[in-house]
């Protein structure tokens, strides 16, 4: 049996501790830092089921609460990323398909997204699924988000409406809806969540990049890796985070996104945890995350 110390704080009082202190951190940040120049981000993992679509949209949630300009574009053909940010996106709507396939301007597809007006959302329906087939006799096929993408950040900044960070939510696949994402952004995301498995699959991943950065875009870089379904408490998630930190090493951030009911919950009304509930751990895990982003170099800017 176990023996615990009367003065070693219990793994719950623990836990608070941690909560209050990230807390008070979190409230702390007034605004993050604005990029010198906009930063796009593609969230891509091919399993399903690692936080992408969630990711994705509480990263945005979290960088538009603390003062950035954010544009979100969906490429999954579930639109779960629009569920979650309040979008309409059911069959018929114009969105990412249009824009890949018809060639229509992004600036008139971009929706506003309720609960944030610095956020923009490029939604996706269920038409975007025949989008892989179709895209393969068009010309410039992997390129086609890449040039709609630059022409609409062009003209917003000319606009004086600049956004400060892109990020791109991809389909649990290696297509090419994911390779458009990989040619338009400039730095990957990989949520990895902290199960058995978590490694499997991500050699693919890792080559996929490095043939698009070879072949079609040589601005990409695996920047940044995100630790989702932590929790603390078992042996499994620690290993996993200490495996991935080794094989990964700076890329991996230091801030986890908790194993949490209100992240689950969030999406059914329509919301991002930060706004369904800012105090939750799932909440301040997710701005925490974004601030370390945003205080992050990008890459592409010169080092002083």
């Amino acid at each position: 049996m176990t023996m615990v110390h009367p003065d070693e704080p219990t793994p719950l009082a623990r836990a608070a501790e941690e909560h209050v202190a990230l807390a008070r951190k979190v409230d702390a940040i007034v605004h993050l830092p604005q990029p010198a120049a906009t930063r796009i981000f593609v969230v891509a993992n091919q399993k399903g089921g690692v936080g992408k679509t969630t990711t994705t949209v509480n990263l945005a949630a979290a960088m538009a609460v603390k003062g950035l300009r954010v544009l979100v574009i969906d490429l999954d053909p579930q639109g779960n990323t629009s569920t979650a940010l309040d979008i309409p996106h059911s069959e018929g709507t114009a969105g990412v398909y249009e824009a890949l396939v018809e060639g229509e301007s992004i600036d008139a597809l971009v929706q506003p997204c309720p609960a944030h007006e610095s956020i923009s959302v490029l939604p996706a329906s269920i038409d975007l699924a025949g989008a892989e087939i179709e895209l393969v006799s068009l010309v410039a096929r992997e390129t086609r988000l890449d040039k709609a993408l630059q022409s609409y950040l062009a003209e917003s900044e000319d606009a004086g409406d600049r956004y400060d960070y892109v990020f791109i939510d991809c389909p649990p696949s290696l297509g090419l809806l994911t390779v458009n994402a990989m040619v338009a952004g400039r730095e990957v995301l990989i949520p990895i969540q902290c199960e058995y498995y978590a490694l499997e699959g991500l050699g693919q991943l890792l080559r996929n990049i490095d043939l698009v950065k070879a072949h079609l875009n040589p601005q990409l870089a695996v920047t940044t890796i995100l630790l989702t379904m932590y929790d603390g408490r078992t042996n499994l998630s620690s290993g996993v985070a200490n495996e991935v930190r080794q094989h990964f090493g700076g890329e991996v951030l230091d801030t986890a996104i908790p194993r949490s009911v209100r992240i689950s919950e969030a999406p059914s009304y329509h919301q991002t945890v930060v706004t369904y509930d800012p105090a939750s751990s799932g909440a301040l895990s997710y701005i925490e995350a974004a601030r370390e982003i945003a205080e992050r170099a990008d890459p592409k800017e010169p080092r002083a």
